[in-house]
């Protein structure tokens, strides 16, 4: 069974998101359901996530380290969802097809932020 690209390191945020205190990397990899990653693709995905900015690291007991998300799981998802529309060669196609997936509920929540002035 093979991941979505990009699943991997959407769960490795999960878990350190929810994990306040930072996790090592064989704690994220025990954390990630079935296929388990061997540690050393954790590793890989900790260090593109550090180069990113969205990861930092800190010394833990004599040799690892302790990984910590560096922003909290709502602003990164904001940030994912303005750089997808930034990048649409189309907005209103991207904003119209974005509408039509949410809720009523997320529709009204929406309204509701857009009449804020």
């Amino acid at each position: 069974m093979q991941r979505e690209r990009g699943a991997l390191g959407t769960s490795v945020m999960n878990i350190l998101w929810d994990a306040p205190d930072g996790a090592t990397g064989n704690q994220v990899r025990d954390a990630i359901v079935e296929p388990r990653p061997a540690l050393t693709t954790v590793l890989t995905v900790l260090d593109r996530l550090r180069d990113k900015g969205l990861v930092r690291r800190e010394k833990f007991e004599s040799r690892g380290y302790r990984y910590f998300a560096t922003t909290p799981r709502d602003e990164t998802i904001v940030d994912s969802m303005v750089r997808s529309l930034t990048e649409s060669s189309d907005r209103s196609l991207t904003l119209f097809n974005f509408a039509g997936n949410l809720t009523d509920a997320d529709r009204d929540i929406l309204r509701r932020a857009l009449d804020v002035d």
